[in-house]
């Protein structure tokens, strides 16, 4: 194919956030002259999610709309419309209003939340997911509920941090032994625990819910928690039910898998952000990242195969972050092949780092309010340098000034 005929393809984006729509930013900057169309579920326009948990559910930002001029960019936006299914062989998509054809189709829809069973229609359960939700629970928090948060994940953790700001009265109940139990190790984890009393709110671990009933949160050991309002994080699944059956290949996580340029296993079909994994050659494995860089970085890979630029294979350093209880965490890497585990600073105190390395090579790191070692470790896990573990330890010295 010529370059000219893949500058001028029909490109169709399912999914209008973060990964949508800049993947669609991506094609129009590195010079794409085709049709971009970017389809969206929800009637807004669209937004970046962070904001949803801290500014916008607090009522000091009324939206979270992206700063992009799709008219200038020349970029359709087809929004409130639901994608019900894929067609690859016909190069088509099935939606509420018809078929849609498509030459270059990207998978951006992102993950949904899990909802807690039994609590389907509930009065006074909330999901916070989207800016719906988001403007749902403002008034909750403002009328001061008694609030309990299923759930001490980083959404959980977040959201609590608001309640608290807002003045409500907080349960968190979570049915690991520590908060954060699917993300970090125990030793981690674990002096996260006390952040939560610090803030004045409870957290009760080895706490499953039985039942949500009205103002009440039923605990399988029969205590009751009282609860104007209950909001579930419990996690976020792959939004890719609608594929079922279209061929494009699923992994164990309900993901669509992605190859090092983020195809996907059907000609012409790409996947990106939240609803896709990838190879890592820096990992040996395949990494599913349910974080907002990851969705930032990965168009552009994708905008460039799309034009046939042979992009650099797509292994990015994960990095998210959080703003928890007055506290700023950050983690890089992927700590799960680390042979070793060193710290700089004392959990109990304001600022502390967590390293984890393999063979004296720097994977991943975790900072709490010390954004400089994750700049410094960012790049030093890129570079794979080796380090010097006694000077590493050391949390007056920079990292960069750690190495071998």
């Amino acid at each position: 194919m010529s370059e000219q005929t893949r500058a001028q393809r029909r490109v169709v984006v399912v999914g209008a956030g973060m990964a949508g729509v800049q993947t669609a930013v991506a094609l129009r900057e590195q010079g794409f002259k085709g049709t971009v169309t970017v389809i969206g579920a929800e009637p807004h326009q669209p937004y970046d999610r962070p904001p949803l948990s801290k500014a916008v559910l607090l009522g000091k930002a009324e939206g979270s709309a992206f700063d992009v001029d799709f008219e200038a960019l020349g970029i359709e936006l087809l929004l409130g419309r639901e994608v019900l299914r894929v067609r690859p062989e016909a190069h088509e998509l099935d939606t509420g209003a018809g078929p849609f054809p498509y030459e270059v189709l990207v998978l951006a829809t992102g993950a949904e939340p899990i909802r807690l069973p039994g609590t389907e229609g509930v009065p006074g359960v909330h999901l916070l997911r989207t800016l719906d939700d988001a403007e749902q629970l403002r008034p909750v928090l403002a009328r001061r509920h008694d609030i309990v948060v299923v759930g001490a994940g980083w959404i959980g953790a977040e959201f609590a941090t608001a309640a608290r700001e807002a003045g409500c009265a907080v349960t968190v109940v979570e049915a690991a032994d520590r908060p954060l139990a699917g993300a970090l190790p125990a030793e981690v984890a674990a002096p996260m625990a006390s952040w939560y009393a610090d803030a004045g709110a409870v957290l009760r671990t080895h706490a499953r819910v039985a039942r949500v009933e009205p103002g009440a949160v039923v605990l399988d050991d029969g205590s009751r928690v009282a609860a104007g309002a209950v909001v579930v994080g419990i996690g976020a699944r792959p939004a890719t039910a609608w594929l079922a059956g279209s061929g494009i290949e699923l992994g164990a996580h309900g993901e669509v898998v992605a190859d090092d340029r983020l195809r996907t296993s059907v000609p012409d079909v790409y996947a990106v952000g939240d609803c896709a994994s990838f190879p890592s050659g820096r990992y040996g494995e395949r990494l599913l990242v349910h974080h907002w860089d990851n969705a930032l970085q990965g168009p552009r890979t994708v905008a460039a195969d799309i034009l046939g630029e042979t992009p650099s294979v797509y292994d990015p350093v994960p990095y998210f972050w959080s703003e928890q209880f007055g506290r700023f965490v950050q983690y890089a890497g992927h700590h799960a092949s680390a042979d070793t585990t060193l710290w700089r600073g004392e959990p109990s105190g304001p600022a502390w780092t967590v390293c984890w390395l393999r063979e004296n090579r720097l994977v991943a790191l975790l900072a709490v309010g010390r954004p400089r070692d994750l700049a410094q470790g960012r790049r030093l896990i890129e570079s794979g340098t080796e380090m010097a573990p006694d000077l590493l330890a050391d949390p007056a010295r920079p990292l960069k000034a750690a190495t071998a």
